[in-house]
């Protein structure tokens, strides 16, 4: 796996947030006394931290970033995961080592001790992004990046030199292709030969990682060249011909111990997946207390409208196509789906439109459910079971999935939610199913900062009632 930097930088990365929080530690207790004249801070003397706590803190800030994956070279490509993660595992250890001192040194100074932590935190972050910048700078000019040759001008291989181009964080330089036809060796100039010149090449282009971009028809190609390159100091990569067939991204795993490659790899990693999931019922259960209320309102609301059921289940496509029922407070009239056919619109280039904004099935009260979203809530049970979560792209009808093409499945590479990108950026008035690429931009950007971006948007845009019918 491609690393963004080497052991020798993580472990001067470890010792450096070590001497800084020891660091912060101490400026902390240094400038303690110039907060007395804040309000509703206790005036107090210069004070000394005891020195078990600038042994103690340190390890314990540097060992929850260990467990956060912050040091991991493979990791934390994007700025924004890297400052997720560091912010995360900076608030665990704050209530980590507030802990430590509730149980100890209870003396120590509530204001010296968050003072530290911002102090510390804002060092982290501000020497990480510094060196983000140098890198990236360095990169940009040739230094450090790493010399990319792709075996195989086709299809796969214009992919790979997308998937590259598109990610200007790797420090990565492709400089060209090798490819055996004829016809692309004299019509494009980053052919620099035939197969057979990727000794030649690799030596006078002084290259770090090759890519074997071949089709499933050239394995016999691909078995030789890979055994002409075994003695040189590369990195040999092979993009299989299966990309295409991917739900969004996949990888190795074994199989009843035997290595395979997942063509329906999930989208976020064991660690995104268990904090997402930690991050839903935290939400949920903070705002069941107060959404219990409304449940029970909107419940008698619809039954006193006209006496007709309160919910309404549908079957919806869920994270790597399975079915599940949804559920939703009744907003048509009772049998509405049998009127379908007889409201539906089809716009100028042929679409379908399912939702309209004068349906003449939606009742008085579910008229005004959905402008306000209030027929959403019974989903926070949909997520409680762990079927849907917060954020994610909108659970789709397994009728219209039926007609989906390939790239729009990838949709479900990651749990379907209950507000998402589609939702902040226009809503009925512009049908999910006509616009999945606001979906897959989720499922390619995901971050749990994202998450909170998307939430706190859903409430303005809910306020504003735009595009709700």
């Amino acid at each position: 796996m491609f690393r963004r930097f080497s052991a020798d930088f993580a472990v001067f990365s470890i010792f450096l947030d070590l001497l800084l929080a020891a660091a912060s530690l101490h400026a902390a207790a240094l400038l303690r006394p110039l907060l007395n004249s804040l309000p509703r801070i206790q005036d107090i003397p210069f004070t000394p931290v005891p020195w078990l706590l600038y042994l103690l803190f340190p390890l314990m800030w540097v060992g929850v970033l260990l467990l956060f994956s912050v040091y991991d070279g493979r990791r934390n490509f994007r700025v924004t995961d890297e400052l997720t993660s560091l912010t995360l595992a900076s608030i665990l250890s704050a209530v980590a080592m507030a802990g430590v001192l509730y149980l100890s040194y209870r003396d120590v100074s509530r204001a010296l001790f968050l003072f530290f932590v911002l102090l510390g935190y804002l060092l982290m972050v501000g020497w990480r992004l510094v060196i983000r910048v140098v890198f990236r700078y360095r990169w940009m000019r040739g230094v450090q990046s790493r010399r990319v040759l792709i075996l195989g001008a086709g299809d796969l291989g214009k992919q790979m030199l997308e998937i590259i181009h598109k990610q200007p964080s790797l420090p990565m330089q492709v400089i060209g292709f090798l490819d055996d036809d004829p016809h692309k060796c004299s019509a494009r100039e980053d052919v620099l030969g035939t197969l057979d010149d990727a000794r030649r090449v690799i030596a006078a282009q002084q290259v770090d990682d090759v890519v074997l971009a071949l089709p499933r028809a050239a394995d016999g190609r691909l078995t030789q060249v890979v055994s002409e390159l075994h003695d040189l100091p590369v990195r040999v990569w092979v993009m299989l011909d299966y990309y295409s067939l991917t739900l969004h991204r996949s990888q190795v795993e074994e199989f009843a111990g035997v290595p395979m490659l997942d063509l329906r790899a999930p989208a976020l990693s064991e660690y995104q997946r268990i904090l997402k999931r930690a991050f839903d019922i935290l939400v949920i259960l903070l705002v069941m207390p107060f959404a219990l209320p409304i449940l029970g309102l909107v419940s008698l609301a619809i039954w006193l409208d006209d006496r007709g059921p309160v919910f309404y289940h549908a079957q919806r496509m869920g994270e790597n196509g399975r079915v599940f029922r949804m559920h939703k407070f009744r907003t048509m009239l009772v049998g509405a789906e049998k009127q379908l056919t007889s409201v539906q619109k089809v716009a100028s280039n042929g679409d379908v439109l399912h939702k309209l904004p004068d349906d003449p099935r939606v009742t008085r009260v579910g008229r005004f459910l959905r402008r306000a979203s209030l027929d959403e809530l019974p989903q926070l049970f949909n997520v409680l079971k762990g079927q849907m979560s917060l954020v994610g792209p909108r659970p789709e009808l397994p009728s219209l999935v039926e007609n989906y093409d390939l790239w729009q499945r990838k949709r479900f590479a990651v749990p379907q939610g209950m507000t998402g990108w589609w939702q902040i950026n226009g809503r009925s008035d512009r049908p999910m199913h006509l616009h999945t690429e606001d979906d897959l931009y989720y499922v390619q950007h995901y971050s749990l900062w994202l998450d909170l971006q998307i939430l706190l948007k859903t409430v303005w845009v809910v306020l504003r009632g735009k595009g709700a019918y």
